[in-house]
């Protein structure tokens, strides 16, 4: 059953559904704007995230911005972002496949919500969870996948990129791909089933 904001951000802040509940700081929720074009969905919180409440604020996040900012995008204006799971894993590992299918009504019903036209997982974890099982994203990053009327792209994530600085490049490629892909779809209706 599909809620409306009022109701799912205040139960998504009462989850305990798995055991990151246990560790957590707060429950990274999302942010931007809730009318969106583009949605940017990450694997989920890192420790500054935590301990803010709100996604992509640290050093990746910083990057993801200046990304972002070329492109004519923003996190609080133009896009909304938010994780696959809302709460951090504990030492930043990889979200455990029953945490995401946890998490995931959160982030249906978000999608559902917003109606994105696109949507951008950022990183593998995501990509493989809301694209496809057997993503490369080191090959197949930048490419559009259409789901139910939504169209879907992975790029590599802001915190990989700053671990391997030669990476910037590409994934500002698939950044240009985006904003061209919104300029060509700018009157497209708003898409109906939900795109995973």
């Amino acid at each position: 059953m599909k809620m409306t904001w009022e109701e799912l951000e205040p139960a998504c802040l009462q989850c305990r559904k798995c055991g990151l509940c246990e560790t957590r700081t707060n429950v990274v929720f999302g942010v931007g704007n809730r009318n969106a074009d583009v949605m940017f969905i990450g694997e989920g919180p890192g420790e500054n995230e935590d301990l803010q409440g709100e996604p992509f604020v640290g050093r990746g996040g910083q990057l993801l911005d200046k990304m972002l900012a070329a492109v004519d995008l923003d996190r609080h204006t133009n896009i909304f972002i938010a994780n696959i799971v809302k709460c951090r894993p504990p030492k930043n590992r990889d979200p455990e496949a029953k945490e995401q299918d946890a998490c995931l009504p959160w982030l249906r019903n978000q999608v559902a919500l917003v109606r994105p036209k696109i949507i951008v997982c950022l990183g593998r974890v995501a990509a493989m969870k809301l694209i496809k099982p057997d993503m490369k994203i080191t090959k197949e990053h930048g490419e559009f996948y259409e789901r139910n009327g939504v169209l879907m792209m992975a790029t590599l994530h802001p915190a990989a990129l700053l671990r391997n600085p030669n990476n910037k490049p590409a994934a500002f490629e698939d950044f240009l791909k985006l904003r061209k892909k919104l300029d060509e779809l700018h009157l497209a209706p708003a898409p109906g089933d939900l795109p995973f």
